[in-house]
C-alpha cells in the first residue's frame, strides 16, 4: 500500500513524497524563516518566508540526490531499485534486496554521505565566490557579523552547504541502519564472511547509539546542554524521536536478515496454501460475505471467470462498499485485477516472495504455474514456518 504523492521518475526510479514529509517541510521552513529574520532584521517578512521555502525545497532536493546516489550504485551492482521516498526523517531508497557482497554493501552505503559532503563543499565554494577578502577576514574574526552582511542568495547557499556536510557526517555515524552502520556491516561481513553475524553486531552498535540519542534528548529536555545539540525541550524531544526511530530500524533490519537466512533454500511450494476457495466474478457482495467470508478465516479470495483466474477480492475491498449496495454490486466491480497483482511461482525462493509481501504491504501472493492459479502464499503461512524454526529470535 503506497501513500503520499508521486513526483514521477528520475533515471527510471519512481520518486514519492510521503505525507509525513509535509510536516518536516513546514517545520524546516518555519525554522529558517525565524533564523533569516533574526540574522537579517532588515529583510521583509515576504523575503524571509520566500527564502525559507526555497531553501527547504533545495535541501530536500539535496536529500533526493543523496538517495539517488545510493539507488544508482545499487542498480549498477545489479540490485533492483523500486522507488525513493521522501518522508519525515529525510529519504529512503527502496532497494529490493541486500547486496550480495561486502564490496557492494560498502559502495552503496558510502556513496550517499560522500555525495552530501561533496555537494555541501561545492555549495560553500559557490557561496564564497561572492565574498570579498574583507568579508572572508570577518568570517574568521566574527562569523555572526559576516552572516549579517550576506545577501539572500549567499546566505541560502551557505546554509545549504553547511547542512549538506552535516547530513553527510551524521549518516556516517556507525549506527545501523544509517549509512555508517552499513559501512561497518560491510567491514564485519568481509572479515567474518557471515552476513547474519555482521548484521547482528552492527545492529547492537546501532541500538547503543540510538539509546545515547534518547538519553541525550531526555537530558536536553531537563535543561542539560549537550555538545553540538545544545539544550531545550523541542531539540531534546526531536533527538529522543530520532533515537527511537533508529533503535526500531536496527531491530527490524536485523530481523529481516534473520528471516531471509531462515528462508534461504526454501521454495514457495513448501509453504503455500494449495487450492484455495475461489469466488465467481459475478457473485454479489452479499453472497461473498455470507458464503465465503463468514465461513472461513481467509482475508482474501481469488476471483475466477469461466474457470480463469482474473483477480483478488479482500476484506478491505468489501469495507469500501456501502452496506446498502451489497445486493447490487458484483465481485468483479471491487476486485483487484490480476494485471495489478504481485505474483509468485511455486519454485520462487521463499525469501524473495516474503520480501514481495513485506515491500508491497499485502497479505498474500497468488501462486501461478503454467498460467494457472495453484495456490496462495499468505503472510500467516510464512510466519508459521518461521515459528517452527527454533533459532528465530528477536535481536
Amino acid at each position: 500500500m503506497r501513500t503520499g504523492l508521486s513526483l514521477g521518475r528520475i533515471f527510471g526510479i519512481r520518486v514519492n513524497i510521503d505525507w509525513s514529509w509535509i510536516f518536516i517541510f513546514i517545520l524546516v521552513t518555519w525554522n529558517l524563516r525565524v533564523v533569516f529574520g533574526l540574522s537579517h532584521p532588515e529583510w521583509s517578512g515576504a523575503l524571509s518566508w520566500g527564502l525559507g521555502v526555497a531553501a527547504s525545497l533545495l535541501f530536500f532536493a539535496s536529500v533526493l540526490a543523496h538517495e539517488l546516489a545510493h539507488s544508482l550504485v545499487a542498480r549498477a551492482r545489479g540490485i533492483p531499485v523500486r522507488s525513493i521516498t521522501l518522508f519525515l526523517f529525510g529519504g529512503v531508497s527502496s532497494i529490493e534486496r541486500d547486496p550480495e557482497s561486502p564490496t557492494s554493501e560498502f559502495l552503496i552505503a558510502v556513496v550517499g554521505p560522500a555525495t552530501s559532503i561533496i555537494l555541501g563543499v561545492l555549495l560553500l565554494l559557490l557561496a564564497g565566490i561572492g565574498l570579498s577578502f574583507t568579508a572572508a577576514r570577518t568570517a574568521i574574526t566574527n562569523p555572526m557579523q559576516l552572516v549579517a552582511q550576506l545577501g539572500p542568495v549567499t546566505t541560502m547557499l551557505m546554509w545549504l552547504g553547511s547542512i549538506n556536510i552535516t547530513l553527510g557526517i551524521f549518516n556516517l555515524i556507525p549506527g545501523f541502519p544509517l549509512d555508517g552502520g552499513r559501512v561497518l556491516r560491510s567491514i564485519l561481513w568481509g572479515a567474518t564472511n557471515n552476513l547474519r553475524e555482521a548484521t547482528r553486531w552492527s545492529s547492537y552498535v546501532g541500538r547503543a547509539i540510538a539509546w545515547l540519542f534518547i538519553v541525550a534528548g531526555i537530558a536536553m529536555i531537563f535543561g542539560v546542554s549537550i555538545p553540538i545539540f545544545g539544550t531545550g525541550f523541542i531539540g531534546g524531544l526531536w533527538l529522543v524521536f530520532i533515537g527511537w526511530f533508529l533503535n526500531s530500524a536496527a531491530i527490524q533490519s536485523y530481523q529481516r536478515v534473520v528471516i531471509n537466512d531462515i528462508l534461504d533454500d526454501v521454495t514457495v511450494e513448501r509453504m503455500m496454501y494449495r487450492n484455495p476457495p475461489t469466488v465467481p466474478a459475478d457473485t454479489t457482495i452479499t453472497h461473498l460475505v455470507d458464503e465465503y467470508v463468514m465461513r472461513a478465516d481467509d482475508h482474501a479470495f481469488p476471483v475466477v471467470d469461466q474457470g480463469e483466474f482474473v483477480g483478488m477480492v479482500t476484506l478491505d475491498d468489501i469495507r469500501g462498499v456501502p452496506r446498502m449496495q451489497w445486493d447490487e454490486r458484483l465481485v468483479r466491480d471491487i476486485m483487484t485485477p490480476v494485471s495489478d497483482l504481485v505474483l509468485t511461482t511455486p519454485g520462487e525462493p521463499a525469501d524473495q516472495a516474503f520480501n514481495k509481501l513485506a515491500s508491497r504491504d499485502v497479505r498474500q501472493l497468488p501462486v501461478m504455474e503454467g498460467g494457472q492459479l495453484v495456490g496462495l502464499l499468505r503472510r500467516s503461512d510464512v510466519v508459521r514456518w518461521l515459528q517452527l524454526q527454533s533459532d528465530f529470535r528477536p535481536v
